[in-house]
Protein backbone atom coordinates (compact mmCIF):
# COMPACT_ATOMS: atom_id res chain seq x y z
CA UNK A 1 0.00 0.00 0.00
CA UNK A 2 1.53 3.30 -1.06
CA UNK A 3 1.72 6.16 1.41
CA UNK A 4 -0.63 9.00 0.53
CA UNK A 5 0.35 12.60 1.03
CA UNK A 6 -2.23 14.88 2.52
CA UNK A 7 -3.19 17.66 0.19
CA UNK A 8 -3.96 20.91 2.00
CA UNK A 9 -7.51 22.15 1.36
CA UNK A 10 -7.76 25.18 -0.91
CA UNK A 11 -9.45 27.25 1.81
CA UNK A 12 -6.36 27.20 4.10
CA UNK A 13 -3.57 29.73 3.51
CA UNK A 14 0.04 28.50 3.53
CA UNK A 15 1.50 27.67 6.95
CA UNK A 16 4.02 30.56 7.04
CA UNK A 17 1.16 33.03 6.57
CA UNK A 18 -0.90 31.37 9.32
CA UNK A 19 2.11 31.44 11.67
CA UNK A 20 2.79 35.15 11.01
CA UNK A 21 -0.87 36.05 11.53
CA UNK A 22 -0.96 34.04 14.80
CA UNK A 23 2.14 35.79 16.18
CA UNK A 24 0.75 39.22 15.21
CA UNK A 25 -2.70 38.46 16.68
CA UNK A 26 -1.32 37.08 19.95
CA UNK A 27 1.03 40.10 20.26
CA UNK A 28 2.91 38.75 23.27
CA UNK A 29 5.95 40.85 24.32
CA UNK A 30 8.38 37.92 24.51
CA UNK A 31 6.96 36.06 21.51
CA UNK A 32 4.55 33.13 21.31
CA UNK A 33 5.27 29.49 21.99
CA UNK A 34 4.33 26.64 19.67
CA UNK A 35 1.28 25.63 21.71
CA UNK A 36 -0.30 29.09 21.67
CA UNK A 37 0.38 29.43 17.92
CA UNK A 38 -1.20 26.04 17.29
CA UNK A 39 -4.29 26.83 19.41
CA UNK A 40 -4.78 30.16 17.62
CA UNK A 41 -4.56 28.50 14.18
CA UNK A 42 -7.00 25.74 15.25
CA UNK A 43 -9.50 28.27 16.60
CA UNK A 44 -9.33 30.53 13.53
CA UNK A 45 -9.22 27.97 10.69
CA UNK A 46 -11.02 25.00 12.31
CA UNK A 47 -10.62 22.32 9.63
CA UNK A 48 -6.89 21.38 9.75
CA UNK A 49 -5.04 18.40 8.33
CA UNK A 50 -4.43 15.43 10.67
CA UNK A 51 -0.68 16.11 10.55
CA UNK A 52 -1.15 19.71 11.74
CA UNK A 53 1.34 19.49 14.64
CA UNK A 54 4.03 17.94 12.41
CA UNK A 55 3.48 20.53 9.66
CA UNK A 56 3.52 23.37 12.18
CA UNK A 57 6.80 22.12 13.72
CA UNK A 58 8.37 21.71 10.28
CA UNK A 59 7.42 25.22 9.15
CA UNK A 60 8.46 26.83 12.45
CA UNK A 61 11.89 25.15 12.25
CA UNK A 62 12.31 26.13 8.59
CA UNK A 63 11.32 29.75 9.26
CA UNK A 64 13.68 29.83 12.23
CA UNK A 65 16.56 28.50 10.09
CA UNK A 66 15.94 30.99 7.28
CA UNK A 67 15.80 33.90 9.74
CA UNK A 68 12.13 34.84 9.25
CA UNK A 69 11.46 34.02 12.93
CA UNK A 70 13.63 34.37 16.02
CA UNK A 71 13.52 31.56 18.58
CA UNK A 72 14.29 32.81 22.09
CA UNK A 73 13.48 31.10 25.43
CA UNK A 74 11.10 28.60 23.80
CA UNK A 75 9.14 31.41 22.07
CA UNK A 76 8.92 32.46 18.42
CA UNK A 77 8.81 36.11 17.37
CA UNK A 78 9.20 38.01 14.12
CA UNK A 79 12.77 38.91 13.27
CA UNK A 80 13.46 42.62 13.64
CA UNK A 81 15.95 43.69 10.96
CA UNK A 82 17.30 46.56 13.07
CA UNK A 83 17.75 44.54 16.28
CA UNK A 84 21.17 43.04 17.06
CA UNK A 85 21.29 39.25 16.94
CA UNK A 86 20.59 37.55 20.26
CA UNK A 87 23.36 35.51 21.74
CA UNK A 88 22.71 31.97 22.84
CA UNK A 89 24.44 30.15 25.65
CA UNK A 90 28.16 29.51 25.59
CA UNK A 91 31.06 31.21 23.92
CA UNK A 92 30.31 32.90 20.60
CA UNK A 93 32.08 31.48 17.56
CA UNK A 94 35.18 33.24 16.25
CA UNK A 95 34.56 35.44 13.21
CA UNK A 96 35.71 33.80 10.00
CA UNK A 97 38.26 35.76 8.03
CA UNK A 98 37.35 35.88 4.32
CA UNK A 99 39.91 34.22 2.08
CA UNK A 100 41.08 36.35 -0.85
CA UNK A 101 40.26 34.82 -4.26
CA UNK A 102 43.02 32.85 -5.90
CA UNK A 103 44.51 31.64 -2.60
CA UNK A 104 45.39 27.97 -2.55
CA UNK A 105 44.29 26.35 0.69
CA UNK A 106 46.35 23.59 2.21
CA UNK A 107 44.51 20.52 3.50
CA UNK A 108 43.59 20.42 7.18
CA UNK A 109 46.29 19.13 9.49
CA UNK A 110 45.55 15.57 10.64
CA UNK A 111 45.12 14.72 14.29
CA UNK A 112 47.86 13.17 16.39
CA UNK A 113 51.63 13.33 16.40
CA UNK A 114 53.21 13.78 12.97
CA UNK A 115 55.37 10.91 11.67
CA UNK A 116 59.17 11.15 11.90
CA UNK A 117 60.96 12.50 8.85
CA UNK A 118 63.23 9.74 7.47
CA UNK A 119 65.44 12.32 5.71
CA UNK A 120 66.06 14.40 8.83
CA UNK A 121 69.64 14.46 10.19
CA UNK A 122 70.18 12.43 13.38
CA UNK A 123 70.04 14.25 16.68
CA UNK A 124 73.41 14.97 18.33
CA UNK A 125 74.29 12.60 21.17
CA UNK A 126 74.73 14.29 24.53
CA UNK A 127 77.97 13.40 26.34
CA UNK A 128 77.53 11.48 29.59
CA UNK A 129 78.28 13.43 32.72
CA UNK A 130 80.64 11.75 35.18
CA UNK A 131 78.98 10.95 38.53
CA UNK A 132 80.08 13.23 41.35
CA UNK A 133 78.44 11.36 44.22
CA UNK A 134 79.53 8.37 46.31
CA UNK A 135 80.56 6.24 43.37
CA UNK A 136 77.65 3.83 43.82
CA UNK A 137 75.25 3.47 40.91
CA UNK A 138 71.84 5.09 41.25
CA UNK A 139 68.68 3.08 41.83
CA UNK A 140 67.92 -0.31 43.25
CA UNK A 141 70.83 -2.77 43.45
CA UNK A 142 70.86 -5.81 41.18
CA UNK A 143 69.53 -9.11 42.41
CA UNK A 144 72.13 -11.58 43.57
CA UNK A 145 72.27 -15.25 42.71
CA UNK A 146 70.40 -17.60 45.02
CA UNK A 147 72.41 -19.16 47.83
CA UNK A 148 73.66 -22.64 47.01
CA UNK A 149 74.68 -25.48 49.23
CA UNK A 150 72.83 -27.47 51.79
CA UNK A 151 73.29 -29.65 54.83
CA UNK A 152 76.67 -31.34 54.82
CA UNK A 153 77.32 -33.51 57.84
CA UNK A 154 76.16 -32.14 61.16
CA UNK A 155 77.10 -28.49 60.68
CA UNK A 156 74.89 -26.47 58.41
CA UNK A 157 76.89 -24.27 56.12
CA UNK A 158 75.56 -21.78 53.71
CA UNK A 159 77.49 -20.57 50.75
CA UNK A 160 76.39 -17.20 49.41
CA UNK A 161 77.51 -16.00 46.04
CA UNK A 162 78.45 -12.34 46.04
CA UNK A 163 77.10 -9.91 43.49
CA UNK A 164 79.77 -8.51 41.25
CA UNK A 165 80.85 -5.02 42.15
CA UNK A 166 79.86 -5.03 45.82
CA UNK A 167 81.70 -6.71 48.68
CA UNK A 168 78.64 -7.77 50.71
CA UNK A 169 75.73 -10.11 50.13
CA UNK A 170 72.21 -8.77 50.11
CA UNK A 171 69.88 -8.93 53.07
CA UNK A 172 70.37 -9.45 56.76
CA UNK A 173 73.64 -11.15 57.72
CA UNK A 174 73.37 -14.67 59.19
CA UNK A 175 73.27 -15.03 62.95
CA UNK A 176 76.66 -15.96 64.35
CA UNK A 177 76.57 -18.54 67.16
CA UNK A 178 79.28 -18.15 69.82
CA UNK A 179 81.74 -21.01 70.21
CA UNK A 180 80.50 -23.48 72.77
CA UNK A 181 82.13 -23.01 76.15
CA UNK A 182 83.03 -26.19 78.00
CA UNK A 183 82.29 -26.25 81.65
CA UNK A 184 85.30 -25.96 83.80
CA UNK A 185 85.01 -27.72 87.11
CA UNK A 186 86.53 -26.06 90.05
CA UNK A 187 87.87 -28.31 92.72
Amino acid sequence: MAAQRFVQPQSLPPYPEMIFSAIEALNEPNGSNKTSISKYIESKYGELPPAHTTLLSHHLNRMKDTGELVFWKNNYMKADPSAPPRRGRGRPPKPKVPVPPGTILSPARPRGRPPKDPNAPPKPVKPKIAPTGSGKPRGRPRKMARPTGGMSGTTPTTTVTMATGSGRPRGRPPKVKPASVTEVSVQ
